[in-house]
């Protein structure tokens, strides 16, 4: 045997009757779908039950897989403290699938912290089976910051442990849509969120998980999400595999969005290889980029993928443009892999000869030494893209009044402590936006007064 199902389901704790408090009849349609997908699963008669929740132990660069004999939790944060959910876990199951990630160097497994109890996104899926299914095993698994390749491959292991270990096994993917569908919602409106949720839909209908893998990561940014991860794991669950899809119903009416949707599996299906098509259609996007690149961009490349195959730094080439050589000026070399920041380094002030050197050296420093990422591995670089940004010299300003976001960068400046941002960047389309960015990332509070300094870039991509 091997995966059976897989299902897509929301975690509103409102849902569960004794929290809701009738507010839970609000969402009536979406109650209704979540018990036919358990009646479902549990007609299938699973001896295991993956859940994918995004709200249990979250690293930026790992993977956690609950362990240990079991589980229990209750609903008391939401005022329901007679309500107790306990999972057993397989335990064989665990062990295998933590084989499984050593076996393709995947970053997962039961390092980190352990919750003590159940979380909410795990609970409320359990709740809603245990009314069909009285016996089966559970294993838990979170997700992280790393890329979606990473949890799709965490879900093509769950279906090869479950196939080696001959396990009846469905997958569930606990995740609300996006939280941000109304002005009067618990994070307001933004434009992606309706956007994203019209894409999970329609992903779901038509059981298309190539159109999943494609949303761009500015897209979920903006939609403020929490299933879009699970969702990734279980196409993985399901790659190569011919199944039957159903979206049973999508709703919204607190903003936030919760859609219900099953995958049967009916037999295998090798076109269904949905991470290999997406990471094809990106290289070759990425191919057509490099060709149509400028001297700048091709620089930063050059330098980037020198270094991370050799450790060494790229001697500067023969024959570029006088721009690059005998100008200089202050760069940032900004990388992205899926649409999502991969590094970004830069100064404010040249700190080397030329331009080019300034690109060849913060090609490097983006790819290696941004503190927060992992360096860049080689099997990453057909999928990177590069800009190169290069930077007017900042003047001072008074007031956010001198701002324009898609025109200044901006540097907020408190003590010794400043942070930087680039102009024309997606989601930021604020000068208050700008500047709360920057005081994050330089560690400056919000009541701490600070001086304010804007710049003009040249982008290259």
């Amino acid at each position: 045997m091997s995966v059976l199902a897989a299902v897509a389901v929301p975690h509103p704790p409102l849902i569960i009757p004794q929290v809701g408090m009738g507010r839970e009849k609000q969402i009536q349609t979406t109650v209704d779908s979540y018990n036919k997908v358990m009646e479902f699963l549990s007609s299938l008669n699973p001896e295991t039950v993956v859940i994918a929740s995004p709200h249990m132990e979250t690293y930026a660069d790992y993977i956690h897989v609950a362990s240990g004999p079991g589980c229990s939790g209750s609903f008391a944060q939401f005022g329901a403290s007679d309500v107790r959910i306990e999972a057993s876990y397989d335990e064989g199951f665990i062990e295998e699938l933590c084989d499984e990630f050593n076996a393709k160097d995947l970053s997962a497994g039961k390092l980190g912290h352990k919750m003590s109890e159940l979380d909410h996104a795990t609970m409320i899926p359990m709740w809603f089976l245990n009314k069909y299914l009285s016996s089966y095993k559970v294993v838990r698994i979170g997700i992280s910051g790393l890329d979606i390749c990473d949890h799709y491959r965490v879900g093509r292991a769950v279906s090869d442990v479950a196939s080696r270990l001959k396990r009846k096994v469905v997958f569930i993917g606990s995740g609300d849509l996006s939280h941000r569908l109304l002005d009067d919602g618990p994070y307001g409106f933004n434009e992606n969120g309706p956007v994203f949720d019209r894409t999970i839909a329609d992903s779901f209908k038509k059981a298309d998980f190539n159109h999943l893998l494609s949303i761009p990561s500015t897209i979920c940014d903006g939609a403020g999400e929490c299933g879009f991860r699970p969702f990734v794991m279980m196409a993985g669950v399901l790659d190569r595999k011919a199944i039957d899809g159903n979206l049973l119903s999508y709703e919204g009416p607190f903003g936030v969005g919760y859609a219900v949707a099953s995958f049967s599996v009916t037999g295998d299906d090798n076109n269904n290889n949905y991470l290999d098509k997406f990471l094809d259609s990106v290289k070759k996007s990425n191919d057509k980029s490099k060709a149509n690149g400028d001297e700048y961009t091709s620089l930063a490349r050059a330098s980037m993928e020198h270094y991370v195959k050799t450790q060494s730094m790229l001697e500067r080439p023969d024959n570029l443009p006088s721009d690059l050589i005998n100008k200089k000026a202050a760069v940032f070399v900004s990388l992205k892999k899926f649409g999502a920041l991969r590094g970004c380094i830069g100064s404010l002030a040249p700190t080397c000869d030329c331009v080019a050197d300034e690109i060849i050296r913060f090609a490097v420093n983006a790819c290696s030494h941004d503190p927060r990422f992992e360096p860049v591995r080689e099997d990453e670089l057909p999928y990177i893209t590069v800009s190169v940004d290069v930077l007017t010299s900042p003047e001072k300003i008074s007031s956010t009044d001198e701002l324009d976001p898609k025109k200044y960068g901006v540097i907020v400046r408190s003590g010794y402590k400043s942070g930087v941002l680039l102009p024309d960047l997606e989601g930021v389309d604020t000068p208050q936006e700008q500047i709360r960015i920057c005081r994050r990332k330089g560690g400056i509070a919000d009541d701490e007064s600070v001086e304010l300094e804007r710049f003009e870039v040249i982008r290259h991509f």
